[in-house]
């Protein structure tokens, strides 16, 4: 089916749902927001989604309403009894109001002191809402990118992508794989999709020439507080490198790589040895060798800097930097290399000293 196709079909099962459905209705908007979480009704257009997105927000708010509105009947409901022992207790004694005198200078400061306080409280619930709704907008929209890779349909929707690439004298072609062309297609900076099974790790990985945009990016080229997960720009995935080093946040959320420092546990690394990441041409399996804590140092230390590795000129440069990062491990995991292994470095920020990093190095194995 054609793009324009799919986007006709959207629209007329978004008819049939009119039809259907009164969404004007709350019960109607709920039950429509049911089908679409079981996966009864699926959309593969930009419009389609769009309609996906609004009936999502608007079960949310009733969603919401609803719970207020219990909450508020629940406490209507909240009575209490008399105790007759306590009401004869209070009638034998004396009330004593206590009066407060305050000058017109605390009464100021207590209004603007009350003024302050309410603020706050609405910033701290503004803020609250909106991380809410910023983890599940990335949680679906990761959703979303992950249907798509799985989807031959739309895959199938795009004519091979060869690239042409001038290795020294040799001009060589790379294609990309089946299930990265509809995304490679929405933006070429990908290269390639990186997951960690039974983690919220499972994204694409993007490289520019420029280290900083993904860092505040998303793959739709859209300002996103998560970033993406990205290559170092001096990486290769042609060559290939010798290392391919991939960077993303380490957010309290728990998005991008902010479960990547569970494996400071042997007992996490024990259930999570495998890391898979494919480049967009090729498919990769990689078994963790190393974990350990970092820093980024200054240019003039002379000291190990993980992230400066990414080529091995010589044998002797690849067992030096190997024993560099196995006397700081945190742990031996048995697993070595040998010069002419691929690697995978996995970096993220570490909040247990400043510039601190945590990262992760793998090796490439047989599938």
């Amino acid at each position: 089916m054609s793009v324009q196709g799919y986007i006709e079909a959207d629209q007329e099962k978004i008819r049939l749902i009119r039809q259907k459905y009164d969404l004007n209705k709350d019960e109607d908007i709920l039950a429509l927001f049911s089908a679409l979480q079981n996966g009864e009704i699926e959309f593969e257009s930009p419009q389609g989604r769009k309609f996906d997105d609004m009936i999502y927000e608007r079960a949310e708010q009733i969603k919401a309403r609803e719970r207020e509105n219990r909450k508020n009947t629940e406490n209507k409901g909240l009575t209490g009894k008399k105790n007759p022992k306590a009401s004869e207790h209070r009638k034998g004694k004396k009330k004593t109001k206590k009066v407060v005198v305050l000058t017109k200078k605390e009464m100021a400061f207590r209004k603007i002191s009350m003024f302050v306080l309410l603020l706050v409280a609405i910033s701290c619930l503004g803020y609250f809402g909106f991380y809410c709704y910023e983890s599940i907008r990335v949680d679906r929209e990761n959703a979303r990118l992950a249907k798509i890779k799985e989807n031959e349909t739309v895959n199938n929707m795009y004519e091979d992508q060869i690239v042409e690439e001038q290795i020294g004298d040799e001009t060589r072609y790379f294609k990309v794989l089946e299930q990265y062309k509809s995304l490679y297609h929405q933006n070429q900076n990908l290269i390639g999709w990186l997951k960690i099974a039974d983690t919220i790790i499972d994204y694409p990985v993007m490289q520019t020439g420029d280290n900083e945009y993904y860092q505040n990016h998303n793959i739709n080229l859209e300002e996103d507080r998560n970033g993406t997960l990205f290559m170092d720009t001096a990486c290769d995935i042609k060559l290939p490198s010798t290392n391919f080093i991939i960077y993303g946040h380490n957010m309290r959320s728990g998005k991008m790589f902010g479960s990547l420092d569970q494996y400071a546990s042997e007992k996490f690394y024990e259930k999570h040895k495998i890391i898979e990441f494919d480049t967009i041409y090729e498919e990769g399996i990689y078994e963790v060798m190393y974990v350990f804590r970092s820093r980024v140092y200054r240019k003039d230390e002379v000291v190990f800097k993980y992230y400066q590795f990414i080529e091995a000129n010589s044998e002797e440069e690849f067992d030096s930097y190997m024993k560099e990062m196995a006397e700081i491990s945190l742990y031996d995991t048995g697993v070595t290399a040998s010069y002419g292994d691929q690697l995978l470095t996995l970096s993220t920020c570490d909040y247990e000293e400043e510039d601190g990093r945590f990262v992760v190095v793998a090796k490439r194995v047989e599938e």
